[in-house]
């Protein structure tokens, strides 16, 4: 019978860039998201957490408020968090965990895979 081996709890992945990453970078990684810990050079080896709360970028303006509570999706080519998966091109970030009013830059989510 085949068994699985424990490596790790899983709150962040190793992650090896093409392009140098800055700290606080979202990450898309496939379906996966992730936010970069610490600054990653490129073709080096560093993390990404996978879990947690964070508080990342959201587009300001009319119509641009997200509920407590609310999917949000990694719209990586504005790079901002939205409401709108876009038929499955932005990718699941998580939920928030805090409403976000049309004028704030920021949106409070909790990280889901």
């Amino acid at each position: 019978m085949a068994t699985a081996k424990f490596i790790h709890d899983g709150n962040s992945i190793d992650y090896t860039p093409s392009a140098d990453v800055a700290a606080g970078d979202v990450v898309v990684q496939g379906e996966s998201v992730g936010i970069a810990k610490t600054a990653i050079a490129a073709n080096l080896i560093g993390a990404i957490a996978v879990t947690g709360v964070f508080d990342v970028p959201k587009a300001t303006g009319a119509s641009t408020a997200i509920t407590a509570g609310a999917n949000v999706y990694w719209d990586a080519t504005n790079s901002v968090a939205t409401t709108d998966d876009d038929t499955g091109n932005n990718k699941l970030l998580g939920k928030t965990v805090l409403a976000a009013s049309d004028a704030d830059a920021t949106v409070r989510v909790r990280l889901m895979q």
